[in-house]
């Protein structure tokens, strides 16, 4: 019969029971989680919640009365020094029951039992992930297209400034190229036409003076062929 059972019992006397707890309590105390079944998880709960609260108020009067509980000098060492401070703006709550699968040997459910404060993945104070994969890829494929355009962009200003750059580099060469050679040409016909000019008139001369040289000379057969011119 279960007549006046407030609590789980835990098919246990109660000297059994309280020293199960407070060494439940102190490998929780010391480790921050444990792995226990489910009913068990819950009177710890109900067992180490309001310890937690005495530690709050660090007196020796709260220490002896926690101590008288959990048997452990380090236990209590540590629960009114990190955890306290841990839990000071915390009013209540203080432990967190994870259910887990059954037990292989006798079926059991099992459970995880808690600090809540130290737990990082439940915590609401933690700091903000970075963006999902997506997002990182969009703005890698931004930042790409950024850096394209940018080059596009710098790859145009170059042309453009090449472009600029060509025709007056070109035009003084395309003026100076006739200038260079016009009067190379100027002079090579200069140098020419005196040479023409002087040939003939070197020439001349030779062919005048080669019939008055020759002139006389028939003359001169002439007359001493006809007695006639000679008396004369």
């Amino acid at each position: 019969m279960r007549h006046g059972k407030k609590f789980n019992h835990l098919s246990r006397k109660s000297a059994h029971r309280k020293s199960m707890l407070a060494n439940m309590a102190c490998s929780l105390i010391e480790h921050k989680r444990i792995r226990t079944t489910l009913a068990k998880a819950k009177a710890l709960r109900v067992y180490i919640e309001p310890l937690i609260t005495k530690s709050k108020n660090d007196t020796t009067h709260s220490r002896r009365i926690v101590f008288s509980y959990l048997k452990q000098k380090e236990a209590v060492t540590d629960l009114f020094g990190e955890i306290a401070t841990k839990v000071a703006d915390r009013a209540g709550g203080y432990i967190r029951i994870l259910k887990l699968g059954n037990r292989l040997g006798d079926n059991a459910q099992m459970a995880y039992v808690e600090f809540v404060d130290y737990n990082e993945d439940y915590t609401t104070d933690k700091p903000k992930r970075k963006k999902s994969r997506r997002a990182r890829k969009k703005s890698s494929d931004a930042a790409a297209s950024n850096i394209k355009e940018e080059k596009v962009e710098e790859i145009s200003v170059s042309e453009v400034s090449v472009a600029e750059e060509s025709p007056e580099s070109e035009a003084p060469s395309a003026e100076e190229s006739p200038e260079s050679e016009a009067p190379s040409a100027e002079e090579s016909s200069e140098s020419e036409a005196p040479s023409a000019e002087e040939s003939p008139e070197s020439e001349a001369p030779s062919a005048e003076e080669s019939p008055e040289s020759e002139a006389p000379s028939v003359d001169e057969e002439l007359e001493d062929s006809n007695p006639e011119t000679k008396e004369k």
